[in-house]
């Protein structure tokens, strides 16, 4: 059971706009924060537990500088945003910084896991390496995210709440727009029985008919009515993504690369490598990817090796045979 205090941060998290991933997540790790200060209020502790806190998960628990900065920011909430308590600088011990390569697919591997794809889960696997898109990016977008005029795909509320406009393969055109047509005609069929696709608070105060209008309808539609989770208010949610995730891991299996550690961000990373390797300006790749630090998109130069470019092995120049 839920307690009092973390139903109503999961409120105000919800009236901010946050998505129900990061509620999830940040609701982990404060938590987490309360077993590690003895169960007490967090109003009764402060930059020094958090700190504290911080220092442990990098000392004791060994966890990722990423793990590190999620809880982090998961407290910087809780504090500075829900109980408008200001941290300062906390100057807390940093996790280890760990640089681990992607694993990015070859063009051949990518078309041998699409040959054991059909379909809808076809669809979604090519638009997340012709788009780059994340995941839950891609089963999150609605029919007006897309413009065939433009060929561009527009994400909206991405990591760290962004906006973004990325590219739209033309490979997917026809197969898309069948999609498309398959999820306005489950909206018309729901919007019969007074439901249709799921929005968030802000969204239905701002647009109260929303849910029945074709432009909202999610492309990749959940094939089943659920209740919201802010009212209970019967609607249709997307696709969810461990659907993805199974059907991915037999087309894999069925590929024979069970050698390789391949997830549905893996198509992401091979979007971005395979980009440079043809050509494209790293700072068009940060732009299609939404990185915010062009440091984040140049780890895939480490995949090429382009780091290394104009050196040759010593080796090389004995002229060995």
């Amino acid at each position: 059971m839920v307690s009092p205090f973390l139903q109503d941060i999961s409120r105000d998290m919800r009236l901010r706009g946050y998505s129900l991933q990061t509620e999830k997540t940040y609701l982990h790790w404060i938590l987490r924060y309360i077993y590690f200060i003895n169960r007490r209020h967090p109003s009764e502790a402060g930059p020094i537990e958090v700190r504290e806190f911080l220092t442990w998960l990098a000392a004791d628990r060994h966890v990722a500088v990423n793990t590190q900065k999620i809880a982090l920011n998961a407290l910087v909430y809780l504090y500075q945003k829900f109980l408008g308590v200001e941290l300062g600088d906390l100057g807390f011990t940093l996790a280890n910084k760990q640089r681990h390569l992607p694993t990015v697919l070859s063009v051949d591997e990518i078309r041998r896991i699409l040959a054991n794809l059909n379909g809808r889960n076809r669809l979604i696997i090519k638009i997340l390496y012709g788009s780059g898109l994340r995941i839950n990016e891609c089963l999150r977008l609605r029919v007006q995210d897309i413009d065939f005029a433009l060929m561009s795909i527009t994400v909206h509320d991405g990591k760290g709440r962004k906006d973004r406009t990325t590219l739209l393969s033309a490979s997917v055109v026809e197969d898309l727009k069948s999609q498309i047509e398959s999820a306005i005609h489950v909206q018309a069929s729901d919007n019969l029985r007074g439901v249709g696709a799921s929005m968030s608070t802000a969204l239905s105060r701002k647009y109260p008919q929303a849910y029945r209008m074709a432009a909202w309808a999610y492309i990749f539609p959940s094939s089943t009515i659920s209740a919201h989770p802010d009212d209970g208010t019967l609607c249709r949610h997307h696709l969810h993504d461990s659907v993805a995730r199974k059907f991915l891991a037999i087309a894999v299996r069925q590929a024979g690369l069970n050698r390789k550690k391949i997830s549905t961000h893996t198509f992401r990373h091979s979007f971005a490598t395979h980009l440079l390797q043809n050509g494209t300006d790293i700072r068009t790749v940060q732009e299609l990817l939404g990185h915010n630090d062009l440091s984040t998109t140049q780890i895939y130069t480490h995949v090429l090796g382009k780091h290394f470019a104009g050196t040759a092995s010593p080796l090389d120049r004995m002229g060995l045979p």
